[in-house]
This record gives structure tokens, C-alpha cells and sequence, in this order.
């Protein structure tokens, strides 16, 4: 078997602290390892098309609304980012000419964050390509272990809410 960089750590460990038990960095570390790579190749396929994986998700959390159409507070609850990195987001977004914020019809103090026109054409192209690239990020397994790697990594996803 071929060691891998968690194996060589955790070789390391037992030497020098006995003591604590590293077998779960054997889940833990090679989940935040493989994180590390999946995000830093999903940014390189993006920058072809001028985005980062947090505009990314930005715009397309509104192109998989109907109306392309969400308030900043509905924005954040699905990208997970504070509302001061939200806010940097979303003004580079319309820099870029990618959204627009509009008085929200529902509450004259509130507003909501809209998809442009060019900005649905930009997460079009993107995200044909993001889907591509997650593909080509598949490990080698068969159907099977595909969907009992999907089964147990939506476990515990779920598990930490």
C-alpha cells in the first residue's frame, strides 16, 4: 500500500506523541486535504471566466431561483459568509455589472439582490463549466463505491447540520 501525506503524519505522531490517538485524521485530514485541492482546481477553471468560487456560488444561488431574485439575508443563509463578506461580494458583483440591488417590493426598507442579464450569461458559461471540472475531480471508483462515498459523506454533512 502507498503511503499518503496523512499516513506519513500520523507515522510521525505515533513517534513522537504515543500518547494521542491520530486515526481519526485519517478521515479528518484527508477530508480537509482533498478540500484544500478541490477548491484551489475549482477557482483555476473559474478564473477563465473571471470569478472566484465565492462569486461563484453568489451567482448561482440566484440562477437556481426562478426569478433569479433573493434579499442579501436569503444570499447569506446559502453561502455561509458573514454579512460584511457578503456585502464586498455583492458590491464587486455589481461592479462587475453581474447583479443589480433593487428596492425589494415586500418591504420598502429591504432590498433584493437580481441576476442580470450578463451575469446569467457569465454563471451560464461557468457553471458548464464548474460541472465539468467536478467531474474530471471524481476519484476512480466504480458506481458502487460512488454511491456509498455519496451515501456517507451526505451522513455526515447532515450531521453537522
Amino acid at each position: 500500500m502507498v503511503m499518503d501525506l496523512i499516513d506519513r503524519m500520523n507515522e510521525q505522531w505515533k513517534a513522537v506523541r504515543p500518547d494521542l490517538d491520530p486515526e481519526p485524521l485519517e478521515v479528518v485530514g484527508r477530508v480537509i486535504v482533498l478540500g484544500q485541492h478541490l477548491e484551489r482546481s475549482v477557482n483555476e477553471a473559474l478564473a477563465a471566466h473571471g470569478l472566484t468560487l465565492g462569486q461563484f456560488d453568489i451567482l448561482a444561488t440566484l440562477r437556481r431561483q426562478s426569478d433569479g431574485r433573493l434579499t442579501p439575508t436569503q444570499l447569506l443563509r446559502s453561502v455561509m459568509l458573514s454579512s460584511g463578506g457578503m456585502t464586498n461580494r455583492l458590491d464587486r458583483l455589481e461592479e462587475a455589472g453581474w447583479i443589480r440591488r433593487e428596492a425589494d417590493p415586500a418591504d420598502r426598507r429591504g432590498v433584493v439582490v437580481a441576476l442580470t442579464p450578463a451575469g446569467r450569461k457569465i454563471i451560464d458559461a461557468a457553471t458548464e463549466t464548474r460541472f465539468a471540472e467536478a467531474n474530471r475531480s471524481l476519484p476512480a471508483l466504480d458506481a458502487a463505491e460512488l454511491d456509498l462515498l455519496k451515501r456517507l459523506l451526505s451522513k455526515w454533512l447532515t450531521s453537522i447540520g
